[in-house]
C-alpha cells in the first residue's frame, strides 16, 4: 500500500512538472531579412542556393529559423520601403540579394547586420571603408569587374578585326556599373574603337536601347554587370540574337558570345 508521504511527492511532482517545464527559457528563433530583386522563377536558383547554404550550416526554415523575403519585384525605387520593412520587423541580419538593395538597407539601419552575396566596388559605392577594415554593420564579398571589362573588349575586337564601334548597355543607378563603364572608355581608346552609351532601367529602357543601336552603328555590344542586365539577361540574349550584333557579357549565366 502506498504511502501518505509517496502519494504527496507524486501529486507536488504531477503539480510542479508543468510549472518548471514553463520556467524554460523559450529558445528564440532567429530571423532573416532577404532583400531580392526578383522572386520569380529567373531568380529560383539563387533563392534555391541561398536555402542550401543555410541547411548546410543546420538551419532550415520553419524549425529553427525564420526568412522573410521581399521581393522589389524589378523596381529599384521599391528598396527603402522594403528594407525599411525588415528593420521594423527587427531581423537579427539583411541578406542584400541584389547589388542595388544593399544601400537602401545601410541607410535603414546603423545596427542590423548587413550581408551582400558579391559587390564589384563596395569602398567606390560607400558600403565600406576599405576593404582590410570595412567597418560599420555592412560586410560580404567584391570582386572588382574593371581590368575584365577592358580583357572582353580587346576579345570582341580580337574576334571582329575591322570592329569600330561598340555598344555598351549600362545602368547608371548602379555605382559599381560606372567603374566599368569609365574602364570601357580608356579601353576603347587604347583599341581605337569609339562607344555609344546605352542606358537601361528596366524592359521598357531595354527595348528602346536596341531600336535605337542597330541604326547608329554596325560593331558590337559590351553589358556591363549589373542587377538590371542579370534579371533582363535572357530578353538582352534574345534581342542582340535578334538584331545579328556579336555581344559579350559578363556574368558566367550569360552566353559569351550571341550573334
Amino acid at each position: 500500500m502506498i504511502s501518505r508521504r509517496t502519494l504527496l511527492a507524486s501529486c507536488l511532482a504531477v503539480v510542479t512538472a508543468p510549472l518548471a517545464a514553463d520556467a524554460q527559457p523559450a529558445v528564440r528563433v532567429p530571423r532573416v531579412g532577404y532583400l531580392a530583386a526578383s522572386l520569380g522563377p529567373d531568380a529560383a536558383h539563387l533563392i534555391g542556393a541561398f536555402r542550401q547554404g543555410l541547411r548546410d550550416l543546420g538551419y532550415v526554415e520553419g524549425q529553427n529559423i525564420t526568412v522573410e523575403f521581399r521581393s522589389a519585384e524589378g523596381s529599384a525605387d521599391r528598396f527603402p520601403a522594403l528594407a525599411a520593412e525588415l528593420v521594423a520587423l527587427k531581423v537579427d541580419v539583411i541578406v542584400a540579394g541584389a547589388t542595388l538593395a544593399v544601400l537602401p538597407a545601410k541607410q535603414a539601419t546603423g545596427t542590423i547586420p548587413i550581408v551582400f552575396p558579391v559587390h564589384t566596388d563596395p569602398v567606390g559605392a560607400g558600403l565600406v571603408a576599405t576593404l582590410a577594415r570595412p567597418g560599420g554593420n555592412v560586410t560580404g564579398l567584391s570582386y572588382s569587374s574593371e581590368d575584365l571589362t577592358g580583357k572582353r573588349m580587346e576579345l570582341l575586337k580580337e574576334v571582329i578585326p575591322r570592329l569600330s564601334r561598340i555598344a555598351v548597355l549600362w545602368n547608371s543607378q548602379n555605382a559599381a556599373a560606372l567603374v566599368q563603364l569609365k574602364a570601357a572608355e580608356v579601353a576603347a581608346r587604347a583599341l581605337g574603337v569609339s562607344l555609344q552609351v546605352l542606358e537601361v532601367r528596366g524592359a521598357e529602357g531595354l527595348e528602346r536601347a536596341f531600336q535605337a543601336a542597330p541604326d547608329r552603328f554596325t560593331g558590337a555590344l559590351l553589358v556591363l554587370d549589373g542587377p538590371d542586365t542579370f534579371l533582363l539577361r535572357k530578353r538582352i540574349v534574345g534581342l542582340a540574337a535578334k538584331n545579328r550584333l556579336p555581344a559579350m557579357y559578363g556574368r558566367g549565366s550569360l552566353p559569351s558570345t550571341a550573334a
